[in-house]
């Protein structure tokens, strides 16, 4: 190759999806299902499968298979039905840019390539907040990990990554490394969160935490990190109302790793370059109930679209889109005619989708901004009722899906979702 990049003539796909994970993976499946025969996923890792790959852990699949699947196992099922369907991929392949008529430069092993979609879906997933997104003074010692990025060392590559750890933020995946660095022989200090509550799943307390007897410090975070060549220790203090230290309560916490599990960013730098609308909350696109975005033909789904909580309702929403990305190919149907707008209300932080047509019977996907117990999200449309549904525990960190059916939606002007 001679450091030369060698420039294969453009193509013309049908349905092109960004991202080999779970939401791409149940994309292209549904997609080629549906009846459209040109299905080409885009994947820059070497395999299929995405994070999964490193989720040795189980519990997946709990509700679209009726196990609890470890994340290999969970990939596996989907890309066995990629390949039997013979569902076209291009591994260790860039998007290198996308553009609003859904034109994709992208490069493989030092080629480039254009491809010219019918339908693109963007299914990049999202990466972790690291230690300079949350601006944590001190020295840089080695020994700072996010938690993904010790999962990888510890279930990929075997590599332990420390014996005496301390975690800063409560998100599922600092959780789970809790329980999987006690199980390999690591002293776990503590979990120290700065909000009131766990910004993880209730069941990974109990199962990650409680069960291993690893305390958690809520209303605590880092204040300094302490070490030059490797960590030697951290300071925390608790925070006030306003998420600020309290300098008397500081304290310090000698350990030799600290993990980071303090929020996933979606992935969505070629979504904004082909100019797709965005919600300033989830960090992902605006989309409808056909999962299709601003732009005419490019649907969005999983992470990439809002961060969530269990990887099956990830499945079950990019089949949705995989389904009507291929509808877009085969009638080549555009923007709702009458969009009708979802908007979050009262002790609500974000809804999905944030308009709906009130032409098909959906799901609609919210999480509220606080803890409550027993209360009910109510659907409103101006002042009649839509949908309610009582839930006994609501959690920031659990998402809530409501059914809502066309008959009940169809001539509303917009709706309002609340916890009442």
């Amino acid at each position: 190759m001679n450091g030369e990049r060698k420039t294969i003539p453009a193509v013309r796909r049908d349905v092109v999806i960004i991202g080999g994970g779970p939401a791409g993976l149940a994309a292209a499946v549904a997609a080629k299902e549906a009846g459209c025969g040109d299905v080409l996923l885009i994947e820059r890792d070497r395999i299929l499968g995405g994070i999964l790959n490193q989720c040795i852990h189980d519990g997946f699949g709990l509700h679209t298979f009726k196990e609890a699947l470890s994340g290999p196992e969970y990939a596996a099922r989907f890309i066995d039905r990629f390949r039997e369907l013979g569902i076209a991929a291009m591994e260790e392949t860039i998007v290198l840019s996308l553009s609003a008529d859904r034109v994709l430069e992208v490069s493989t092993r030092g080629t480039y390539q254009r491809i010219e979609a019918g339908a693109v879906i963007l299914a990049m997933g999202c990466r972790e907040r690291t230690r300079g997104a949350i601006s944590i003074p001190g020295h840089r010692p080695s020994g700072v990990y996010t938690a993904g990025a010790a999962q990888n060392f510890m279930n990929l590559e075997n590599i332990m990554v420390g014996r005496k750890v301390c975690i800063l933020g409560s998100g599922d995946i600092g959780l789970i490394m809790a329980r999987r660095m006690t199980l390999e022989g690591a002293k776990v200090e503590a979990v120290f969160e700065i909000l009131p509550y766990s910004s993880g799943l209730p069941r990974n307390i109990q199962q990650c935490l409680n069960d291993y007897g690893i305390p958690l410090h809520l209303n605590t975070t880092v204040t300094d990190i302490v070490g030059k060549g490797r960590l030697e220790g951290i300071r925390v203090a608790q925070v006030g109302e306003d998420r600020a230290p309290i300098p008397e309560t500081e304290r310090y916490v000698p350990c030799d790793t600290l993990l980071l599990s303090v929020g996933l960013i979606p992935e969505n730098e070629l979504t904004r370059e082909a100019g797709v609308g965005m919600d300033p909350v989830t960090g992902g696109a605006v989309v409808d109930d056909s999962f299709m975005t601003s732009v005419p033909g490019i649907f969005a789904c999983g992470n990439v679209l809002h961060v969530h909580d269990l990887v099956d309702w990830v499945s079950v929403e990019a089949a949705e889109a995989g389904r009507f990305a291929a509808c877009f190919v085969r009638e080549g149907r555009c923007a709702l005619p009458n969009p009708i707008p979802v908007r979050p209300g009262n002790g609500v932080r974000y809804t999905l989708p944030q308009a709906v047509s009130g032409e098909r019977d959906l799901i609609l996907s919210l999480r509220v901004s606080a803890p409550w117990r027993d209360r009910c999200v109510v659907v409103r449309d101006g002042g009649r009722e839509i949908a309610r549904k009582r839930e006994m525990r609501l959690h920031p960190a659990e998402m809530i899906r409501i059914d809502l059916k066309k008959e009940a939606v169809s001539g509303c002007s917009s709706l309002e979702v609340t916890v009442e």
